[in-house]
């Protein structure tokens, strides 16, 4: 098999993994023709491909055009020099922007709103590392050079500013990271989409605050009393001026 027969054969195996990965995700889709006309998260991932063929070969004018003409066609906003993996969906996709240097796994998974961005002017490494199996919540903003672990969720609307850890929470402004207890998915087979299953880390923070003042309060209560004895006992020991 020559090398362009084979290039052509992983391009359309690629393509069919990203029709299944709409199937996989989301219920409401019906019909593989459904799908080709009507996702727009599709047809973003698909000018994507073409936009960074196009970049991978210094043709970074016409990626630019193409990523250009996605963004308009979908308003989502690929740059086209962002490395995406297979079996990415992106569900709703309006207001999604993923910067030049992010990485993105294999079957990660975002919602409308979703920011991959950058932190620095510099040419350099400055966007997200996605793992595989990650899950981002509608509206979530993941700031800098940083890595989200495989197999991870990350809240809707958190902003995410440090490395998130494989198979963990991230939740909140800024993002607070909770483990999910070593509890794997129920069904290895299909992502975890479960975003809305988060900890409560504004919650859990009071209660922790809250704790610490009922144990200030019963150790003030006790030094009080500790107090008031010593003082009884000085009362009554006293004798007066010179011990009249």
């Amino acid at each position: 098999m020559s090398e362009e027969a084979q290039e052509m054969r992983e391009v359309l195996s690629l393509l069919r993994r990203d029709i299944q990965a709409v199937f996989e995700r989301d219920p409401a889709a019906r019909s593989t023709l459904e799908v080709l006309l009507c996702y727009p998260g599709l047809h973003a991932i698909w000018m994507h491909r073409i936009a960074h063929w196009l970049w991978r070969r210094r043709f970074y004018l016409l990626g630019r055009l193409v990523s250009h003409v996605a963004r308009w066609l979908t308003g989502i906003e690929i740059h086209p020099g962002a490395v995406i993996g297979p079996g990415f969906f992106i569900d709703h996709g309006m207001g999604v922007v993923i910067g030049e240097t992010a990485e993105i796994g294999t079957n990660v998974t975002l919602y409308h709103g979703v920011t991959l961005g950058g932190v620095s002017w510099k040419r350099e490494k400055r966007h997200p590392t996605i793992g595989d199996h990650v899950v981002i919540g509608a509206g979530a903003k993941v700031l800098g050079p940083i890595t989200i672990g495989a197999h991870s969720r990350i809240g809707a609307n958190s902003v995410i500013v440090k490395d998130v850890p494989p198979d963990s929470v991230a939740v909140g402004v800024p993002g607070r990271v909770r483990p999910r207890n070593g509890v794997a998915p129920a069904d290895p087979q299909h992502e975890d989409l479960q975003h809305n299953v988060l900890h409560d880390t504004t919650m859990e923070m009071l209660r922790q605050v809250t704790a610490r003042v009922e144990t200030l309060e019963l150790e003030l209560a006790r030094l009080k009393e500790r107090y008031d004895d010593e003082a009884q006992v000085l009362v009554e020991a006293y004798q007066g001026p010179w011990g009249i």
